[in-house]
């Protein structure tokens, strides 16, 4: 089977409730394919795939809120099967704005990290500013990840960036998420913020730093 067509495997088991089934799949393609390029071109592709889906009522919320649990079930179980070793001392924290209740991509992100060594906050979705900013102030990482899928959560998104910049350990600041792929965002950046595209994106910072990122897509 194509790579191209894993993700559409993957989302009809998720849409099936079928959590043994799609962990087992996800497992037999490990074998073959690295966790990072499954979790951008096959989990993140299926959950686009079955958001398509709805838009087109072709299923119904219910099975969409299904799919997110059996999607998180395999991710939260990935996880566990591999023990990580910290190896640096940089923090990250993560979490999705407020009123966003997509959350899987983030929770990759977050994943991520921790591959890399790092020490994560993972706060989960749908986080008010001031809550926000009561763990940042204890926990002082060196990135704050925000997520967001939708236009209209522009105004929030800026407010924080704002909110984070004046932090009295000048943390970098990534901003993510569907809206980061799907929308100019170029007025964020700055060289505190990056506007970070997909895990691919993210990979090639952890490679190559700011810099890198920044010759590779100008």
């Amino acid at each position: 089977m194509k790579l191209t067509q894993h993700h559409e495997t993957l989302a009809h088991l998720f849409l099936d409730g079928d959590e043994e089934k799609a962990l087992d799949y996800m497992n037999e393609l490990l074998h073959e394919y690295s966790r990072a390029y499954l979790y951008e071109s096959v989990i993140t592709q299926s959950m686009y795939y079955i958001g398509q889906l709805w838009e087109r009522n072709e299923i119904s919320v219910a099975d969409e809120h299904l799919a997110t649990a059996v999607c998180d079930f395999v991710l939260s179980t990935l996880k566990e099967e591999k023990p990580i070793k910290r190896t640096r001392q940089q923090k990250a924290l993560l979490f999705g704005v407020e009123k966003e209740q997509h959350y899987l991509g983030i929770k990759m992100v977050a994943e991520t990290f921790k591959e890399q060594g790092w020490r994560v906050r993972y706060l989960g979705p749908d986080l008010p500013l001031e809550h926000s900013l009561t763990q940042i102030e204890k926990f002082k990482p060196d990135v704050i990840g925000l997520s967001a899928a939708l236009s209209y959560r522009l105004p929030t998104v800026k407010e924080l960036i704002r909110r984070f910049e004046r932090l009295e350990w000048k943390p970098f600041i990534m901003v993510g998420g569907r809206m980061a792929s799907k929308f100019d965002l170029n007025e964020f950046q700055s060289d505190r913020v990056m506007v970070v595209k997909g895990l691919p994106h993210l990979h090639q910072w952890f490679k190559e730093g700011r810099d890198g990122v920044i010759n590779e897509t100008s």
